[in-house]
């Protein structure tokens, strides 16, 4: 049987979603390795809706994080309150502006942030049975505060977000866009993907990395 990884969105779009490009390197990786993979997402309300092309905030609009991410799921999602751990061998969750507006509120106030009871209830379950956790751009500021203090993770050389990391328990750790960070004790991988460049080519070898990482724990638990 082959393995199978959940994968989190948090909307479809840089700005105001899951990053789009970070999202199919990760796809594109598991494709590649012979894995599967199914989208999970929020049922709930976006905070904003951002015009990609001005940057400006539509104030007109309201969307639904889930609907939003069954764009970049193509239609095959599910609620994020179905996600079961016992179903999958690990999680990746991509990064974008939806980690830190719609799933927690790190963009308005920082280190003191909040994160839906959602996430941190699918979250759970990866960590209690010790499965592997992937996180990609922005996402690796929600580990400190959802999977215990002392993990070890990378933003790249973003200091703002890195300290916020490090003032909320986490061990930030610089590198490039196409550096990983391990946590083997946590079971947590992480990568600066676009927090760090804006070249795919270099995002894409952080996120293989970290997608070929995340297989070779899957293999060590069940051996």
């Amino acid at each position: 049987m082959s393995k199978q990884v959940a994968i989190i969105l948090t909307g479809c779009g840089a700005l105001d979603g899951a990053d789009i490009h970070e999202t199919t390197l990760v796809l594109l990786r598991l494709d590649q390795k012979g894995i599967g993979y199914r989208f999970f997402a929020p049922d709930i309300a976006q905070h904003d809706v951002i015009n990609h092309r001005t940057g400006d905030v539509a104030e007109s609009e309201a969307r639904n994080v889930l609907d939003e991410s069954a764009r970049l799921a193509r239609g095959d999602i599910s609620p994020l309150a179905s996600l079961d751990a016992n179903d999958f061998d690990a999680v990746i969750l991509p990064g974008g502006e939806g980690v830190v507006k719609n799933v927690s509120d790190f963009r308005q106030v920082g280190a003191s942030m909040q994160v839906i009871e959602a996430l941190g209830d699918a979250l759970a379950g990866f960590c209690l049975a010790a499965k592997p956790v992937g996180l990609t751009g922005i996402a690796p500021v929600l580990a400190a505060r959802l999977l215990g203090d002392g993990i070890s993770v990378t933003v790249g050389r973003h200091h703002g977000v890195s300290g916020a990391i490090s003032s909320m328990g986490g061990l930030h750790r610089s590198g490039e866009a196409d550096d990983i960070v391990v946590d083997f004790e946590h079971r947590v991988v992480s990568t600066p993907a676009l927090m760090q460049t804006a070249r795919l080519s270099e995002a894409a070898a952080g996120i293989f990395k970290l997608v070929d990482r995340v297989s070779e724990m899957i293999d060590t638990q069940a051996a």
